[in-house]
């Protein structure tokens, strides 16, 4: 596990500070109350930074923090101190590139909000138990996206209508029986 590059947790917060999509792969934080905690922390020390145009990297609480902000969400990927940079800023990269891809270019809070589902999907493309699995945008978003029986249908309803087709096989089988 020591050689496998890993991530703490990757955060997706607004321009107060507050949640949009968060996803933790660490322990270290116990409770929600901890989590929220380091997540004000943070935001606070890195709100005056310009990380606009790239990532930056911090170290934070002896964590390596690399992080990029656009219209009014920061992107967040905490790792362990001795973690590689590239790496993390490669999967801050992939999920930062991914969310743009599946929000059409229109990357702000109320969007990110309403696509929430395609959010979190990413993130579970991106990473698992804290290994990172992909860093392609294109394959991150492609893979979330294709969570849809119906392909016609806009990205922002494709999971709804998989879970109606769900529903459906569901009530057949039951009827069949």
């Amino acid at each position: 596990m020591e050689s496998c590059p890993s991530i703490k947790n990757i955060l997706l917060l607004d321009s107060e500070g507050n949640r949009v999509a968060v996803k933790y792969y660490s322990d270290e934080w116990p409770n929600n109350s901890a989590k929220e905690a380091f997540e004000k922390s943070l935001f606070t020390k890195t709100q005056k930074t310009n990380a606009r145009t790239e990532a930056e990297i911090a170290m934070f609480e002896s964590h390596i923090i690399v992080y990029k902000f656009v219209q009014d969400l920061h992107f967040f990927v905490t790792g362990a101190e001795n973690e590689n940079e590239l790496i993390l800023v490669t999967a801050l990269q992939g999920f930062f590139d991914a969310v743009g891809l599946l929000l059409r270019g229109t990357v702000d809070k109320k969007e990110a909000l309403e696509n929430l589902d395609l959010i979190l999907l990413c993130l579970d493309e991106i990473v698992d138990g804290g290994i990172i699995l992909e860093t392609d945008a294109n394959v991150i978003a492609g893979k979330a996206a294709s969570h849809s029986i119906d392909a016609a249908a806009p990205l922002s309803e494709q999971t709804i209508s998989q879970a109606l087709a769900t529903a459906r096989e569901h009530l057949a089988r039951s009827l069949l029986k």
